[in-house]
């Protein structure tokens, strides 16, 4: 018996071979490397629970049962001790947080070494697809794992040794993996995040609440689903969540303030030590996505008649907490910057060099209202890890680091995906990692096409036409399609690329779409005629011809009209993103794809029942 799912059911079986009861479970003690099974818990008769030491009364264990070494009546039970706990219940099936790997999976298994003569030892946890179909049934585990021999790729168990897994809070029943030996709470804080926002949610709160204060401002401020963020606040105490907002950096503790209601904002403000409050509510009063709202009010500024030695013992001075320094500022007698020195500067000067002697001067700033999106540019345009905000008078009020640009870039990075089409479940070159959702992506056009040609064909049935004839307005459907969301793309490409500096864009985009679709239409109309000659002829199929001819006539307009409409859209995504909306490109394609659909199946539908006359 290699496996606790192959060892619970099993019959227990005294010296006489007389049955006390069916294993339920398995106890280990905890502190062994590979631990030993210390205890047996088995269902009696009427599912009675016993349990027993396993070391005292286990002969060997075979697959006929667990055989005891004495009689029925010989047995005494005994009671799980404080250091061990139940295989079954405690770990099988729980999940197990892979601080390695980042990444929660579930134990589907245990698996178990004979050690000695009755002896028997944990290994490790199943974590793979054998363990699962193990517990489903043996033989089901059986057959996958020949069928996979059979194509040249090998069912591998996947275990995860007992000697690199370490308990959480035992009211968790939640296991952590840790091939370094790591606990929980030595994981860099956006480690800690990805592996809360992967576990169910009523064991967020449960793992969370094993952080202390800081460690929890730390990984909270990491979090990308602010409605997580709220769901953890939320289990939260008011003085709790108070203290943790107060050490976090007052960007991302405004941010977060932000995602609340405003009764429990206000109540969270009011519990911080003043100092903390008016930094939050300052950067609270700068409006969304601008320079203001994503600045740090930690920063280290200096009267530019201090010396060298004056500054490193200011920097000494800092709370262990405060903000990253990487410049330091000068300012004249009036507040105002002045220059700016890089630590590398500071250290390398001597002592006692004024800071006025040691400083760059020609400081690039930015002002409080400028759009986070700018000051990103601005960073990177001037390589900066740093930039200080200023009013027009260049006191200064904060700085931007580098690590608030990123995520500026990211968020915008992720908008501009959601216009071409792409989410979060495609790759780098835009393709879905699932199949039906790619081709639900990408391919949409197929099931408008099938539906349409359906309501056509009822249509004309309907009203005399005849069913059959719906196939002339499918044949040129396709096109129709097809040419509405390659403009639809087109106008997401354009809106992505376009310099905001070259003035208004529509005109020529709108005579660009039109000449370029004017062209399109020519082209599918030539093809309908040359189609339409090759495959009807003779007197009797006059009537036929005239109706697939203007199907291609109406293809041929419709996809004028898409070409011309496509500067609406253009317009509209600019608007979007003036209001900061986000708009999905899919969507946006799929609507342009319906409208086209709509006005072809309006105009080539009427063309067949006036010709059907």
């Amino acid at each position: 018996m290699n496996y606790l799912s192959e060892m619970l059911k099993l019959p227990v079986l005294d010296v006489n071979g007389e049955k006390l009861g069916v294993v339920n479970d398995l106890g280990i003690a905890t502190g062994e490397v590979f631990p030993h099974v210390t205890s047996l818990a088995f269902q009696g008769p009427g599912k009675t629970p016993f349990m027993i030491s396993w070391r005292k009364y286990v002969d060997h264990v075979d697959d006929e049962g667990v055989h005891l070494k004495t009689r029925d009546t010989d047995v005494r039970f005994s009671y799980l001790q404080p250091d061990e706990l139940l295989l079954a219940r405690d770990i099988l099936n729980k999940q197990i947080v892979d601080t390695q790997g980042l990444k929660v999976v579930r134990v589907n298994d245990l698996k178990l070494s004979s050690s000695g003569e009755n002896q028997l030892r944990l290994l490790g946890a199943e974590v793979g697809s054998r363990g699962l179909l193990r517990a489903m049934h043996p033989a089901l585990e059986r057959i996958a794992a020949r069928l996979a021999r059979a194509v040249g790729k090998p069912l591998e168990e996947h275990i995860i040794a007992w000697s690199y897994m370490d308990l959480l809070e035992r009211s968790t029943q939640t296991i952590k993996l840790s091939v370094s030996h790591k606990t929980l709470d030595e994981l860099h804080p956006a480690d800690i995040a990805d592996i809360i926002e992967q576990l169910d949610p009523r064991l967020r709160s449960q793992v969370f609440a094993q952080l202390d204060t800081a460690q929890a401002a730390e990984a909270i401020s990491e979090f990308d689903d602010d409605e997580l963020v709220a769901e953890v606040i939320e289990g939260m105490s008011d003085r709790e969540a108070s203290s943790m907002l107060a050490l976090m950096d007052p960007d991302d503790a405004a941010d977060l303030i932000e995602e609340l209601d405003y009764e429990k904002a206000e109540k969270l403000l009011r519990l911080m030590g003043v100092k903390e409050e008016r930094a939050i509510r300052n950067l609270l009063g700068y409006g969304e996505n601008t320079a203001g709202r994503i600045m740090t009010s930690e920063f280290v500024a200096l009267p530019a008649t201090d010396t060298a030695a004056d500054a490193i013992e200011a920097i000494r001075k800092l709370d262990e907490d405060f903000e990253s320094i990487y410049y330091v500022y000068t300012l004249d007698s009036t507040g105002a910057l002045t220059g700016v020195l890089s630590l590398r500067t500071l250290i390398v000067a001597d002592l006692d060099m004024r800071l006025s002697d040691l400083a760059y001067r020609d400081v690039v700033w930015v002002a409080p209202d400028l759009d986070q999106e700018d000051v990103a540019d601005e960073m990177a345009k001037y390589n900066l890890v740093a930039v200080p905000v200023c009013d027009e008078n260049r006191h200064v009020l904060g700085i931007v680091t580098v690590d608030d640009a990123l995520d500026v870039i990211a968020e915008e990075h992720e908008e501009d995906l959601q216009i071409a089409g792409m989410g979060a479940g495609e790759n780098a070159q835009g393709e879905s990692t699932h199949v039906l959702s790619w081709f639900a992506r990408r391919h949409y056009w197929v099931l408008v096409w099938a539906v349409a040609s359906g309501i056509i064909a009822a249509t004309l049935g309907s009203l005399g036409a005849g069913t059959q004839r719906f196939i002339y307005p499918m044949c040129a459907m396709p096109v129709v399609l097809l040419t509405a969301s390659r403009f639809s793309a087109f106008v997401r490409s354009y809106f992505l690329e376009y310099d905001e500096h070259e003035g208004t864009p529509y005109l020529a985009f709108f005579l660009q779409t039109v000449a370029v679709g004017v062209a399109i239409a020519l082209v599918v109309f030539l093809c309908g005629q040359l189609m339409m000659g090759a495959a009807f002829t003779g007197a009797e199929q006059a009537a036929p011809a005239r109706m697939f001819s203007a199907c291609f006539a109406c293809a041929a307009a419709t996809v004028a009209l898409s070409a011309a409409s496509s500067v609406v859209y253009l317009k509209v995504l600019f608007w979007r993103d003036e209001h900061d909306l986000n708009t999905s490109g899919t969507a946006m394609s799929l609507i342009a794809v319906l409208v086209a659909c709509v006005i072809y199946a309006l105009a080539s539908t009427a063309s067949v029942l006036v010709l059907a006359g």
